[in-house]
């Protein structure tokens, strides 16, 4: 089927042509032929690749060109959100009519922006669109099209509750939305698509033919029934199978189990990739391997990245900061980096195929369990599924390193059925949180009633009523006896405690936790470290590392030297090294420091400053419920400490725009401690100063005259 042949404006179709969109893969085809242009509720379960983007567009453009309404795009994390929000701005410039405006939220989830108001596409995560509803938006009543992506992701522990419950209070809606659903390959996925009342199409097309092996013993063994020689060296396994496909013109990535192993792979195959590139290659990547040191602190992390670019070889993990992830995935992206060693999040969103996908290790760390646990056969599959690049290659090779068990990994993973998708709702956490969201969006509401917004869920769909309803009054009983609701004769109400923890979108345990430890600090004195411990031990603080053995002296040091900071006695057994480098933040220190003491690496250090942002503020707001407002001057100084990683004394100096951590600490080290020191300085004298320049103390005294 031909994009021509849909009837669309043809500004639309020529719009689409210049994408280098003409023709329609097989399952887009089958979505709207299943009736995606006439409004059709639908569900497509395809292969990574297969094009359930463009479903998403088609939809999109059927709907501005015969609606007013709104349109929301959910997503699961926020890079894809960026990534869709690129995609559907280009929409803009199409004729609907009207103007059409597009808007991304994916902030702060005590919140409501106004962009979103006004927009007609707005791209969301699944936890904004939540909190959203929470807050009782209206324009959601005006929503006609819902594009959900990754709806698998329902059967994810932590993300998939959230998920479950917004589709599930989207698809009641009375605007009664179109709901179109993307997601991978799942066994029942017909059962999800009676649950959202969507028609099926599910496809196992792919773009690029997939062919699937173990490596064992020198050869890879097909399932096709082929095997192939490879050639071993002192690399190992992993890498000789990538250098195979690297030294055929193609693009390895290896997916390893842990971050350590994904810089160690890299390292391994550097020498050996680098025999491949050609001399401009050479340049460019020794271009980018210097761009990489100069916009960074030189870590030891840094410094191996640089190192191994201009060889043509990266890592990708967790420990990057976002500036070197996008670099990574852009150069891979582009054909510059031929091997690419990875942890298994890159496989969740980032969408970077190579022509062979190389699983080092089926086994992954759980973290509850405290042991390593055998990944499942969808996580394989979705491995799998970045193998072969559309446009570039003829086939994609998805292949597992075995261990003299090759028939074991084929039958479970090759052949083996992904699992089916299961709800997540009925924990104990999920449903407090929810529970209690739904009573403060329906004062006055009855047990009843309770039970049958849950039972128009997943979990109401594929668990006993009875269960449900005894999980449920379980979860009632609890936030009824801490306070978050109220019952007067058979009704539900919140109270204001009650309201509160839903808005901040914390787990009603944290908040109960937070609100304890408010009551009990004390009026006098400072508790930088005690707030520090109370938001790094709860549970939504992320990610939260143990300590090593070297660091139990110095966090027990740290708790004598700051013993009257605490709000409760402590013991170095009741920290993380998550708090150690909260407090080395704050005390000024560099990445480098953070990164060769305590093993913290930027983009760790990163999402440590949102998640304490993020906690500190909700304890302000607490702070307000409570009465305890002594406390809250100290705990905007202590987010302003957070957010910027300074010591109290520059404060002040942060309030400018343009003036960071490392600015700051030059200015007051030559004597500029204040805002009256700034407007007093000449601009001549300001601009001397090491890291400002004359342009910035321009801006700088540009800044201050309109505050005076």
């Amino acid at each position: 089927m031909r994009i021509d042949e849909l009837g669309l404006n043809p500004s639309i179709t020529q719009f689409l042509s210049e994408q280098k969109i003409t023709k329609l893969y097989p399952p887009q085809a089958d979505a709207v032929k299943a009736g995606l242009l006439q409004g059709q509720k639908i569900l497509v379960a395809a292969p990574t690749a297969s094009g359930k983007t463009l479903i998403a567009i088609l939809s999109v453009i059927r709907f501005l060109s015969n609606n007013s309404g709104k349109i929301v795009y959910l997503t699961p994390l926020r890079a894809l959100a960026s990534e869709k929000y690129g995609e559907f701005k280009k929409m803009e410039k199409l004729d609907f009519g009207r103007k059409i405006t597009t808007a991304i939220s994916t902030g702060d989830l005590d919140s409501v922006d106004k962009e979103s108001e006004n927009a007609d596409i707005i791209v969301l995560t699944n936890e904004k669109m939540d909190s959203l509803i929470r807050h009782g938006v209206e324009w959601i009543e005006k929503i006609g099209l819902v594009i959900a992506d990754e709806v698998h992701l329902i059967g994810d522990k932590e993300r998939g509750p959230t998920l479950e419950v917004v589709l599930t209070k989207l698809k009641e809606l009375e605007s009664n939305p179109q709901i179109v659903g993307l997601s991978a390959t799942i066994t029942n996925s017909d059962e999800i698509a009676k649950w959202l009342g969507c028609k099926l199409v599910f496809s196992d097309w792919r773009p690029v033919p997939l062919t699937e092996g173990v490596f064992d013993s020198g050869t890879i063994i097909w399932n096709n029934g082929n095997s192939d020689e490879i050639e071993s060296s002192i690399r190992g396994p992993p890498i000789d199978l990538c250098l195979d496909t690297i030294k055929k013109g193609g693009q390895s990535l290896v997916f390893a189990e842990t971050r350590t192993r994904s810089a160690s792979l890299a390292a391994k195959g550097s020498d050996a990739v680098q025999k491949f590139l050609t001399e401009s290659e050479k340049k460019y990547l020794e271009e980018l391997s210097q761009k990489i040191l100069d916009g960074n602190e030189n870590t030891e992390l840094i410094k191996t990245l640089s190192s191994l670019l201009k060889k043509g070889v990266g890592f990708h993990h967790a420990g990057l900061n976002q500036n070197c992830r996008e670099i990574v995935e852009t150069e891979f992206r582009n054909g510059n980096i031929k091997l690419l060693a990875s942890t298994p999040t890159l496989a969740a969103g980032v969408n970077l195929p190579a022509r062979r996908v190389v699983i080092s290790s089926i086994v992954r760390y759980d973290v509850k369990a405290g042991a390593n646990k055998p990944i499942s056969v969808l996580e394989y599959k979705q491995l799998c599924g970045r193998a072969g690049r559309p446009q570039y290659d003829k086939f994609g090779e998805a292949i597992i390193v075995g261990n003299a068990n090759s028939s074991d990994l084929t039958e479970y993973y090759i052949n083996g059925i992904p699992e089916p998708i299961e709800s997540q709702l009925s924990d104990d956490k999920s449903l407090r949180i929810h529970i209690l969201s739904h009573v403060v969006s329906n004062p006055g509401i009855k047990s009843d009633q309770i039970l049958e917004f849950f039972q128009k869920t997943l979990a109401g769909l594929q668990i006993r009523k009875s269960t449900l309803s005894f999980s449920i009054e379980i979860a009632k009983k609890f936030l009824i006896r801490e306070g978050l609701i109220v019952q007067k004769v058979e009704r539900f109400a919140a109270t204001e405690f009650g309201k509160k923890v839903s808005m901040l979108y914390i787990d009603p345990i944290t908040a109960i936790y937070f609100k304890r430890g408010l009551q009990t600090v004390s009026e006098n004195n400072t508790h930088t470290l005690g707030f520090l411990h109370l938001i790094s031990n709860c549970e939504e603080f992320f990610p939260k590392f143990s300590l090593r053995n070297k660091d139990y002296e110095i966090i027990s040091t740290l708790i004598e030297n700051k013993s009257s900071q605490l709000i409760e006695s402590i013991s170095e057994y009741d920290c993380n090294r998550s708090l150690l480098a909260l407090y080395s933040w704050i005390s000024e220190s560099s990445e480098i420091h953070l990164s060769d003491n305590l093993g913290i690496e930027s983009g760790d250090m990163h999402r440590m400053v949102e998640t304490a942002d993020w906690l500190l503020y909700c304890l302000y707001e607490l702070a307000k419920l409570v009465e305890r407002a002594d406390l809250l001057e100290e705990l905007l100084i202590l987010r302003k400490r957070i957010s910027y990683g300074i010591k109290e004394e520059l404060v002040e100096l942060v309030k400018v725009r343009g003036i960071g951590r490392v600015r700051a600490r030059r200015l007051y080290d030559h004597g500029i401690k204040t805002i009256s020191d700034l407007q007093q300085i000449p601009a001549n004298k300001l601009a001397e100063i090491d890291k400002i320049g004359p342009t910035l103390a321009d801006n700088i005294k540009s800044q201050l005259k309109k505050v005076r």
